[in-house]
């Protein structure tokens, strides 16, 4: 059992082992930069996309709260009590 054979045998396979885990690691790693970097240029927050970049937090929120009051003005319009 204490072969030496066997013992660089059995390092050699956990070598290999482990290098198959870290390539295959680094597909997946780079697989989801490009899935990350896709999502990114569809939406337009990418510094080199081309397409219509969506508002910020606060235009979207300033934009809720225009369209509230707007409903509300309409509903005092039409005679409807809130």
């Amino acid at each position: 059992m204490t072969d030496p054979n066997l013992y660089l045998t059995m390092a050699g396979a956990s070598l290999a082992g482990l290098g198959m885990v870290c390539v295959a690691g680094l597909a997946g790693w780079r697989g989801w930069l490009t899935l990350k970097e896709r999502e990114l240029t569809a939406f337009g927050d990418h510094p080199h996309a081309d397409g219509p970049s969506l508002p910020n937090a606060s235009a979207r929120i300033e934009i809720a709260d225009l369209k509230e009051r707007i409903r509300k003005l309409e509903a005092i319009a039409s005679g409807v009590d809130l």
